[in-house]
């Protein structure tokens, strides 16, 4: 069975994104605890970066903030959650389609380790 291309990103997305559990999971994390995660899009553009933000503000996606270093925008969308695997990899893979639909590319997430 062939893959189609948003298939075959996502399924490279949730690799990542269970990585940076397992990641979390060897510092003691409780998955469970709400806290505030970033998503990062990166844009060729400020009015390809704006219009992202504007659109995941206006939806209440999460809070949406362009940022700007040496003339590369982003987009950090920070929402407060918790990171249970099917909890986060259905947000990350949101994400990667918000992302691809605007022409932005999808850098992933972080957040801090939360122990109980």
């Amino acid at each position: 069975m062939k893959k189609s291309p948003i298939l075959e990103k996502l399924l490279e997305v949730a690799d990542g994104d269970t990585d940076t559990l397992r990641e979390l999971d060897s510092n003691g994390d409780d998955f469970s605890i709400p806290r505030e995660v970033e998503f990062m899009l990166l844009a060729d553009s400020k009015e390809s970066a704006d219009n992202a933000a504007d659109i995941i503000n206006d939806f209440k996606y999460g809070t949406a903030e362009v940022l700007s270093e040496e003339g590369v925008y982003s987009v950090q969308v920070v929402i407060f959650m918790p990171v249970m695997q099917n909890v986060i990899l259905s947000i990350s893979g949101f994400m990667q389609c918000f992302a691809q639909s605007f022409g932005l590319k999808y850098d992933g997430w972080g957040c801090m380790v939360q122990k109980g």
